[in-house]
């Protein structure tokens, strides 16, 4: 067993696009060997050879996104043939779980330095692509319809908690979008986008160097007048609801010892971890217990946490989480960058992009210990990891 600490060295993404636009005509796997390329570029201190494995999520595993693509695109990406590598599936929570396998193995002291990742291109392979639900699910009434339609399980959460209303839900949405406007004149959102070549068939080459899905002139006026596509008279639109994207993540993972040894930075320290399940129907609500399990086994409690990440599948998603732990729509400590309603949520790869994001929130906030990273699985679950700032300097006051 290792007595050193798992850390987050470091983590990147492309840009994010909406499906089928951005990376029209550009291969998932292509994608994702350009993001650990530029992971490698950035730190030249890491000899590929040291690496021990590669995983790599993807919640479609077919096509450019099959052939198991933790071995292919590492070896794509220039990754030594006498390193391993291995898929992950846990749907949105692909890259998170690919990160929570490798720290165990780190931890356990099998491994010192691994990298992880994840990729969707939801334009190639639309949710739910070759999917082939067990007809039991719904003949042995295992779970309702609506648990196979992810915007049809936060139509369920609104249900749920009617005080979370829709307004309050479109409100938060607008707040992610500001954010995310803000994040970017500062520049803080660009320095970890690894730029991707791309080809627009009327165009020609180009190169992808911003997201594409963000609204900055969203108003809550134009919010409100948006459709509800999952139910008449619903609460979900498109507008309170991250899109359908495409894009990749990567992260090196290492013992804290040997990223010391290494030279390699140290951007978090993970703490511990948790899975957990709910109801099929109501999804979105997964984040609470995973968290609950995770500050048990860390033994801290929720007002600890300095800075949450917490994936905007859906606005409400996130509100049932803020409210369960008596924290306001508004926390300055939420998502200080925006999320996934304005940058997008290219489904396992979303995981590594809220642990750049708490990487940079606590290199912004040294007086912050403790954040989280958490998300909502499909057919209820819920995925958290606890880290530790290590740019610490103390409470202030």
């Amino acid at each position: 067993m290792s007595n050193s600490p798992v850390v987050l060295c470091d983590a990147v993404r492309s840009p994010f696009g909406k499906a089928g636009s951005l990376y029209t005509g550009v291969r998932a796997d292509d994608i994702m060997v350009r993001t650990l390329r530029g992971l490698f570029e950035r730190n030249p201190e890491l000899d590929l050879t040291q690496i021990d494995d590669v995983a790599i999520a993807a919640a479609t595993q077919v096509g450019d996104q099959g052939m198991n693509i933790g071995r292919s695109a590492s070896l794509l990406a220039g990754v030594p043939a006498s390193v391993p590598g291995y898929s992950v599936d846990r749907w949105c929570a692909g890259a998170l779980t690919a990160t929570t396998t490798l720290a165990g193995a780190i931890a356990m002291g099998a491994y010192d330095v691994a990298i992880a990742g994840g990729v969707e291109h939801m334009g190639n392979h639309p949710m739910g692509d070759l999917m082939d639900p067990n007809p039991r699910y719904l003949a042995e009434k295992l779970v309702d319809p609506d648990a196979l339609a992810m915007g049809s399980t936060a139509e369920r959460l609104h249900d749920k908690f009617p005080h979370l209303t829709k307004e309050r839900a479109d409100i938060y949405a607008l707040n992610s979008q500001r954010k995310t406007a803000e994040a970017y004149a500062a520049g803080e959102i660009q320095r970890d986008l690894i730029p991707v070549a791309i080809r627009n068939p009327e165009l020609g080459w180009s190169i992808a160097t911003v997201d594409e899905p963000p609204r900055p002139g969203t108003t809550l006026e134009a919010l409100a007048a948006l459709k509800t596509p999952f139910r008449a008279g619903g609460r979900v639109t498109a507008g309170n609801a991250a899109g359908l994207n495409d894009g990749a993540t990567a992260a090196i993972l290492a013992s804290e010892e040997r990223a010391r040894a290494l030279g390699l930075p140290v951007k978090a320290r993970m703490v511990s971890f948790a899975f957990a399940g709910v109801a099929p129907e109501i999804m979105g609500y997964g984040p609470v217990p995973a968290t609950t399990k995770a500050l048990e086994k860390a033994r801290l409690n929720i007002g600890d946490i300095g800075l949450f990440e917490i994936n905007e599948a859906f606005a409400i998603q996130v509100l049932s989480f803020l409210d369960h732990f008596g924290i306001a729509d508004d926390d300055s400590r939420v998502n200080i960058h925006g999320g996934a309603i304005a940058v997008g949520h290219p489904l396992a790869s979303s995981g590594i992009r809220l642990m750049l994001n708490l990487a940079r929130g606590f290199e912004l906030q040294p007086h912050v210990q403790y954040g989280l990273t958490t998300m909502c699985i499909g057919l209820g679950m819920g995925g958290t990891i606890i880290w530790e700032n290590p740019h610490y300097l103390g409470k202030r006051g």
